[in-house]
């Protein structure tokens, strides 16, 4: 089935609506990024060059190929001027309020119900944030990307109970057509990736809290006995603690179940401040940030 998607709006001009747009733009789609804030896009435009750059040094793509992507990228800072496309895919905070507004705003904006509404959350349910497009709902889908986007392959498609199998077939085949490789998951709290990801990060807290092992033990121990490109605890820290936080009180909630709530001493680190690598410190120290 084709996507048809020959303008693709991005709502977030952060790491990954920065990143979705460029994954795009390289396989050949029109697109147009949306954010409130001008420091976000003009950090966005440098990202997408820098990106782009070093995939030309690294003989990954012709420098034509990199001019051209950057030619179909066009920035915006009103939600009003995100006109003309043919598919929406939103990355903004992972805040169930702040998206439904903006699913409420964008059904508005786009009645054709052939204007695919998708949202690149990694945890919150489909459902509900479809529920804030009325009876657009069955256009709405989770396509949730990895981070980083143009080197990550995995593409989660996530279906809300209203969604139509004709918009999760062509969901597919946009990753497809992106260089992506989508996998479908049911709509529950965290998915696969967070299901399964943030328990395992949250114990290798508590197996710190209760002095099992020090950090740089436990992540060296899960790098070279389970092949980890990454420890779990150096991992928390390139997320968010404070983000690790919010999926797993989602978890918690979602499915009702007070074993996925968050370890007292990842909770007691974000309460520090430390929040990761975004704040300089978290499990590990960053001096450079």
């Amino acid at each position: 089935m084709s996507h048809g998607v020959k303008r693709l709006g991005v709502l977030g001009a952060g790491q990954m609506g920065g990143g979705i747009a460029q994954i795009a733009a390289v396989s050949g789609i029109e697109v147009v990024v949306f954010d409130a804030f001008p420091g976000m896009i003009d950090k966005c435009k440098g990202v997408h060059k820098k990106s782009l750059g070093k995939f030309v040094e690294k003989g990954k793509m012709a420098q034509a190929d990199a001019d051209a992507a950057l030619a179909r990228v066009s920035y915006v800072q009103s939600l009003e001027q995100l006109t003309g496309c043919d598919w929406i895919v939103e990355a903004v905070v992972e805040d169930v309020a702040v998206k439904k507004d903006l699913f409420g705003k964008l059904s508005a904006m786009y009645p054709d119900e052939s204007v695919v509404l998708a949202t690149n959350t990694s945890s919150i349910s489909i459902t509900e944030i479809a529920t804030a497009a009325g009876k657009s709902a069955g256009r709405v889908v989770g396509m949730h990307f990895f981070n980083p986007v143009p080197l990550m392959q995995l593409v989660e498609v996530i279906p809300g109970l209203q969604t139509s199998p004709g918009v999760v077939q062509r969901t597919v085949a946009l990753a497809t057509a992106m260089g992506k490789t989508p996998l479908e998951a049911s709509d529950r709290a965290g998915f696969i990736s967070n299901r399964v990801l943030m328990p395992m990060i949250n114990e290798a807290f508590y197996a710190w809290m209760e002095g099992v092992a020090k950090p740089e033990a436990i992540d060296g121990i899960m790098k070279l006995g389970c092949n980890f490109p990454m420890g779990p605890l150096t991992l928390a820290d390139f997320i968010g603690l404070d983000t690790c936080v919010n999926i797993m009180n989602v978890l918690a909630d979602g499915l009702n179940n007070d074993r996925y709530r968050a370890c007292p001493l990842l909770k007691q680190l974000v309460t520090a401040g430390r929040m990761g690598v975004k704040s300089g410190r978290g499990v590990y120290e960053y001096p450079g940030k």
